[in-house]
């Protein structure tokens, strides 16, 4: 995004790379290494490191270097009910509210992923599938909705990628999200609610399962070297 601060870019980037395991869970976020490598200084390292703390991917320590967050089942199962809760709400809200602006910039974004599915690096992917959920809780019209949602949302960033990639599935994502959208033109709360359940209905099931895989020792993926970061 051009409008993102260094801060943020850092943070981008240090998502990416937990996100890819490059950074996997219990591993150290040494500020002086990574700022030499990104060829920033440490102060927005440092501040980027603290975005990435409020959205619960990394744990902040006196005196020590953090560490990346390892989410337990049970942690993700209590946020995704929260979630759920919150996505639902979007949904019966922005049946209401959104505006023919906001459904035409859904729909964008649905063309947008139906183009890139079956060549997009999978990490693109999830990031487009979280911005059409993020998308609903603003079409909501509901600024403490919309921002509750992006939070619980990043706290359960990582484990959502490692349930994608396990999920990847074109009827799923491209079959559903036109499911919701149908709906949403439509007005149509109730048939918002079935086409969101019979999209995230199993998402607590789905990321249990990715976690537990993880867990059984599986190393990273191996990652090309970092390019330094401009403003």
């Amino acid at each position: 995004m051009t409008d993102e601060t260094l801060p943020e870019k850092i943070a981008t980037q240090l998502r990416r790379d937990i996100l890819r395991g490059k950074l996997p869970p219990g591993s150290t976020v040494k500020e002086r290494d990574n700022a030499a490598e990104m060829g920033v200084s440490r102060t927005p390292m440092r501040e980027a490191i603290r975005i990435l703390a409020k959205e619960g991917l990394v744990e902040l320590r006196p005196s020590r270097s953090p560490l990346v967050a390892q989410l337990t089942v049970k942690e993700a199962r209590d946020q995704v009910a929260v979630l759920l809760a919150l996505e639902t709400l979007s949904v019966e809200l922005a049946c209401a509210e959104a505006t023919e602006a906001d459904l035409a910039g859904l729909s964008r974004l649905h063309e947008q992923v139906s183009a890139a599915y079956d060549h997009v690096d999978a990490l693109d992917l999830f990031e487009m599938d979280m911005r059409f959920h993020m998308l609903i809780a603003e079409a909501s019209h509901n600024p403490a909705l919309a921002e509750t949602h992006r939070s619980f949302l990043a706290r359960l960033w990582r484990a959502r990628f490692l349930s994608a990639k396990l999920r990847r599935n074109r009827t799923r994502v491209i079959g559903q999200h036109g499911a919701i959208m149908a709906a949403l033109s439509a007005r149509d709360v109730e048939a918002a609610r079935i086409a969101l359940d019979a999209h995230l209905g199993h998402l607590a099931d789905d990321i249990a399962a990715a976690l537990e895989q993880e867990d059984t020792g599986r190393g990273p993926e191996r990652m090309p070297p970092r390019r330094p970061i401009t403003e």
